[in-house]
C-alpha cells in the first residue's frame, strides 16, 4: 500500500486548482465527478446531505451544523476546503478526521479510476473520496461544502436535503464573474428542485438572483434577517451569547444560546445555521432542541478569530478578501482591549492585497510585518510590504511565518494585540509557530504542503 506521504505527492500532482493560479473556467463541468460517482455506484445518494456554498462563513456554518447533528446522536459526516494544517481535516467522520492509512487506501483503490479519468482534479478525487468513505463508514447525515462556486462545484452532484447560501461578495471572478449577480447565480447553482433554501443576509443584487432562482425551481426560500433574526447579548474573550427569533412562528425563539467564536458576523453564521436546522427538523431529521445549544458552545473552528493567547493578545483569522478585512477589523475594534496593533499580513497571488490591507487601515495597526505562506501562490512579502507602505501603514517583510512571529513579538508588549490574517495558510502558519514557540502540542500536520 502507498504510505500516505506518497498518496498526498499523487494527489497533488493531478490539476490542482487551489495550487494554480490557473482556474481556466471551461475546466469546470460536472461529467468527470459525475462519471467517477456512477463507476463508483454512486455512495452519496446512502445519507442525507445539507450542502453549502457561499463566499464568507460557509466553512463556519459547515462546522456548526455538524456540532449540532453529532450532538443530536448522528453519526455525521463533514466535508471541508481548504485545510488548516494537514488534509485529512477536510475528510471528518463524527468529528474525527480520516486516518492516514484510510486516506491512502482511497486513493491506491481509486487509482484506476483516476487514470481513466483525464484532467481529474485533486478537489475532484478528495470529493469522490469523502462521499465514498461516509457510505463506507455508516455515515447518517453528512454535511458539505462547496470548494468554488456552485453551479460547477465537483459536490454539486448530490440531492441534499437542504441548499444554504452564505454571505456571497466578490471572489474568484476570473471564474465565476466579474459581477456580484455573476457570482451570485453560479452560487445559486446548488439550488435544486422543490428542495428547501436557506440564506444568510446578501446585498440587494444577489437576493435578487437567489430569489429568481428559487422561485424558478419552486424551492422554499428561508432568509436570515428577516424570517430569522439575533440580538447579541455578550462577549469577551472566551466567546459570545446571543438570542434568536423565528419570526414566521413568534412562540419559537432560543433566548440565550453562547459559542466559542467572535464577530459579528458568527452571529450571522450561527443564525443560519441554527435556521437550517429548523429546516432539516421539519423534514423529519431528529434535533432535539437542547443539542442545538450543545452543538453551538462546543463548536470548534480554529483559524477564525482565534484567540492564540492573552498576554499580549494574539489572533489568527483567515480573513482573505476586502470583504472579510474589513469584517475582520470592525471585529478587532469590537471584541478586543488593546493599546496597539501588530499586524502579520500574508496574501496569495491573484488576490487584492492592497483592498485587503486597506480595509484593515480601519483599525489603526502600529505595524504591518508581511510575510510568506508555505503556499505555492503565496505572495511577496517586499510587495506586500510595499503595498502596506503606500497606504501610510510602516511595514516590515520578513521572509518566513516565524520570523514574523518574532517580530511581532519583539515589538508587542502584554497590553498590544498581535493578528496574522490574509490567508488561512497565514492563519495556519502562524497557529504552528506559536504553538512551538509557546511549547504546545503541534496540531497534526502534513508530511509535505500543498
Amino acid at each position: 500500500m502507498s504510505s500516505y506521504r506518497e498518496a498526498l505527492e499523487y494527489i497533488y500532482s493531478l490539476s490542482n486548482f487551489e495550487a494554480s493560479r490557473s482556474r481556466a473556467a471551461e475546466h469546470f463541468n460536472l461529467a468527470r465527478i459525475a462519471g467517477i460517482m456512477e463507476e463508483m455506484g454512486n455512495p452519496e445518494t446512502r445519507y442525507k446531505i445539507v450542502h453549502v456554498a457561499g463566499t464568507k462563513g460557509k466553512g463556519s456554518v459547515c462546522a456548526m451544523l455538524e456540532s449540532i447533528l453529532r450532538a443530536a446522536g448522528h453519526r455525521t459526516g463533514l466535508y471541508i476546503s481548504p485545510h488548516l494544517h494537514t488534509f485529512r481535516e477536510r475528510i471528518r467522520v463524527a468529528g474525527e478526521y480520516m486516518g492516514e492509512d484510510e486516506f491512502a487506501s482511497w486513493i491506491d483503490h481509486m487509482r484506476p479510476l483516476i487514470e481513466a479519468t483525464p484532467g481529474v482534479s485533486t478537489f475532484e478525487v478528495a470529493t469522490a473520496i469523502a462521499f465514498a468513505h461516509f457510505a463506507l463508514q455508516g455515515v447518517e447525515i453528512a454535511v458539505l461544502e462547496v470548494g468554488l462556486g456552485g453551479r460547477l462545484d465537483a459536490t454539486n452532484v448530490v440531492r441534499p436535503l437542504v441548499s444554504v447560501i452564505t454571505s456571497i461578495s466578490h471572489d474568484h471572478m476570473a471564474v465565476l464573474g466579474d459581477t456580484l449577480e455573476k457570482i451570485a447565480y453560479e452560487k445559486a447553482g446548488i439550488i435544486k428542485n422543490d428542495i428547501p433554501v436557506v440564506s444568510a443576509p446578501q446585498h440587494a443584487e444577489v437576493l435578487q438572483v437567489i430569489q429568481s432562482v428559487c422561485t424558478e425551481r419552486n424551492a422554499p426560500l428561508t432568509l436570515v434577517s428577516q424570517d430569522w433574526t439575533y440580538e447579541p447579548i455578550h462577549s469577551d474573550l472566551n466567546g459570545q451569547s446571543y438570542s434568536l427569533s423565528y419570526e414566521r412562528m413568534p412562540g419559537v425563539a432560543y433566548p440565550y444560546l453562547s459559542m466559542p467564536l467572535l464577530g459579528d458576523h458568527q452571529l450571522i453564521n450561527a443564525t443560519t445555521a441554527v435556521a437550517t436546522v429548523r429546516v432539516l427538523q421539519e423534514s423529519g431529521v431528529t434535533i432535539p432542541e437542547e443539542t442545538i445549544r450543545e452543538g453551538l458552545q462546543g463548536v470548534h473552528w480554529p483559524g477564525r478569530l482565534e484567540v492564540l493567547n492573552r498576554r499580549p493578545l494574539m489572533v489568527a483569522d483567515g480573513a482573505h478578501n476586502d470583504e472579510s478585512c474589513r469584517l475582520l477589523a470592525e471585529a478587532l475594534m469590537r471584541h478586543f482591549d488593546y493599546r496597539r496593533l501588530i499586524l502579520i499580513f500574508g496574501a496569495l497571488s491573484g488576490h487584492d492585497h492592497t483592498s485587503m490591507l486597506d480595509a484593515l487601515r480601519a483599525s489603526d495597526p502600529t505595524l504591518v510585518v508581511t510575510t510568506q505562506a508555505d503556499h505555492p501562490r503565496a505572495a511577496n512579502p517586499a510587495i506586500l510590504s510595499s503595498s502596506a507602505e503606500s497606504l501610510g501603514m510602516p511595514s516590515r517583510a520578513v521572509p518566513t511565518m516565524s520570523e514574523a512571529l518574532q517580530q511581532a513579538l519583539s515589538v508587542a508588549t502584554n497590553d498590544d494585540l498581535i493578528c496574522a490574517c490574509g490567508s488561512l495558510s497565514i492563519a495556519a502558519g502562524i497557529r504552528e509557530a506559536w504553538m512551538s514557540h509557546a511549547g504546545l502540542p503541534l496540531p497534526p500536520k502534513d508530511p509535505l504542503g500543498m
